[in-house]
């Protein structure tokens, strides 16, 4: 008979076990995303097979989180590769499932499938976005496949619906896709794409006339490929940059270039914001975000200016708030932080107001003359 105190001794097995998890835990996990251009090009079923390919060489791979949509082809892709019960959460009188962040953590694996980055968790969910869920698991050292549209990013909200006519409501952080260790682009031409979704393997028959007379115009399509393409090409640059400057292959490099967002506070500036961010990434620069205020601000104003600065930390974008005259204080400002460019959005002040007493635009123009200044149509304007 055992004695009452006898403590089991952990096996060698569980010992390597235990330690293997404490040193992933130590380093964040290697985040791998599948970028497409549209619903239907492919992004999940990569994902699956290369998972399937990884199991055979002895991966351990598990699925967090896939949608197959219904598509015969994707559904076949997941095989035997082992996959996280969901979570269920009432909401409103219904149920929704959602992936088990705490479950995919406890279970720990080498690498987890995680469908639709941009994905709104239902309200009671632990995190409100599906890509808070893969910070998680990447912080604890889970490496992590993951998928999603060019269209999703923050960044380019305003380019997407100036192509398609169409606001994206659920968007990711670009640094989310710009800090992954690996980005791939799920590409096929639009014509062919077309093609599926008329046979039914993008939507059931019902959805495909309104998709093709909407979001899948071959001109979208054309547009929406393009940027994919040129978001991936930035990122193989942005790192290819980063090696050489590690690696000290170039000893001099150009001058770094600043870009300064002025933000209005009567109106939301989302595409100000925006538009900066996309310029200095670009360039490859800095950008910051100046509000400058000249008098006691309304309560709508307020919350113009804290929905302003919530974008603005979305984005990376630092935030400065200055007191005083408008020009003066932009002017000073530009010139402390040795700025580049200026991005502002078209006045709405009366042109009679403007003729007395002076367009910001021509202040700023005459007083920075080494300083390029752009302004930004701000029709339209919505988070």
């Amino acid at each position: 008979m055992r004695p009452a105190n006898h403590v089991r001794r952990p096996t060698a097995e569980e010992i390597l076990a235990r330690i293997e998890r404490e040193e992933r835990a130590a380093r964040r996990g290697y985040h791998k995303v599948f970028i497409g251009f549209a619903a239907g090009v492919g992004k999940t079923y990569e994902m699956l097979n290369e998972a399937n390919r990884r199991k055979v060489r002895g991966e351990e791979t598990v699925i967090a989180y896939v949608e197959t949509h219904g598509r015969a082809g994707t559904a076949a892709q997941i095989g035997d590769l082992e996959t996280i019960p969901r979570i269920r959460i009432e909401y409103r009188g219904a149920v929704f499932e959602e992936m088990d962040a705490e479950a995919v953590l406890a279970r720990n694996p080498r690498l987890a499938l995680v469908d639709e980055l941009a994905h709104t968790n239902v309200p009671g969910s632990v995190r409100e976005k599906r890509w808070m869920d893969v910070e998680m698991l990447l912080n604890a050292g889970i490496g992590v496949m993951s998928t999603v549209n060019v269209q999703h990013l923050e960044s380019l909200n305003d380019v997407v619906r100036d192509i398609t006519g169409i606001r994206i409501r659920e968007t990711v952080p670009d640094r989310i896709v710009h800090e992954a260790d690996e980005a791939v682009i799920i590409d096929i031409p639009p014509r062919a794409l077309i093609n599926r979704l008329e046979r039914g393997d993008v939507y059931p028959p019902a959805k495909v006339d309104q998709a093709m007379r909407n979001f899948f115009r071959e001109g979208n399509l054309t547009a929406l490929r393009e940027i994919a393409l040129k978001e991936v090409a930035r990122e193989v640059d942005a790192k290819l940059t980063s090696y050489r400057k590690a690696k000290r292959i170039e000893e001099t490099w150009a001058a770094q270039d600043r870009i300064m967002v002025c933000l209005g506070g009567r109106h939301p500036s989302y595409r100000l914001i925006r538009q900066g961010w996309r310029i200095a990434k670009r360039l490859q620069g800095d950008v910051v975000a100046v509000h400058v205020e000249s008098r006691p601000a309304t309560e709508l104003e307020d919350k113009v200016l804290r929905d302003d600065f919530a974008l603005a930390d979305r984005l990376g974008v630092p935030t400065v708030s200055l007191h005083g005259n408008v020009a003066d204080e932009l002017t000073q400002f530009a010139r402390e932080h040795e700025i580049t460019e200026i991005v502002l959005g078209h006045s709405d002040r009366p042109r009679m107001q403007e003729i007395f007493g002076g367009s910001l635009v021509n202040r700023l123009s005459r007083a920075l003359t080494r300083v390029d200044i752009m302004l930004v149509a701000s029709v339209g304007d919505e988070a």
